[in-house]
């Protein structure tokens, strides 16, 4: 299986940045898009970011689109969130998770229903 390893939460002020990162190992990860999540005390889990197994498409919530940024690096097995302009309603604990994808052709990113979990970092913001 993959296993996935979050890094990166934070206490931030409002307006602040913060990088998330999470670290997949055990499996190839080229086969596997990859999907950040949240989740606030008291609401569901919610899909912010996905990201095609090739990294050439992603996709974004519209409460986070044109704030945050999701990559990845291959050669790493590593992808990104880049939070900039964040919120007090930012504030969750942060999922990746990943969607083996392999021998689907890559038309849109997919991260509905992923099979692996990294096991979440806090994200605050507050001043």
């Amino acid at each position: 299986q993959l296993q996935l390893v979050e890094s990166g939460g934070d206490l931030v002020q409002p307006g602040g940045s913060l990088r998330l990162s999470c670290v997949a190992s055990g499996r190839i990860f080229d086969y596997y898009d990859m999907g950040w999540f949240r989740q606030a005390p008291g609401k569901e889990r919610e899909e912010i970011s996905c990201i095609t197994r090739d990294g050439t498409l992603t996709h974004y919530s519209d409460s986070v689109k044109g704030r945050f940024t999701t990559s990845r690096d291959n050669a790493k097995n590593t992808v990104y969130l880049q939070m900039n302009s964040l919120k007090p309603e930012d504030t969750a604990v942060y999922y990746c998770a990943a969607r083996n994808t392999l021998g689907i052709f890559i038309v849109k990113p997919r991260c509905d229903q992923p099979s692996q979990w990294g096991q979440g970092t806090q994200v605050t913001v507050s001043s």
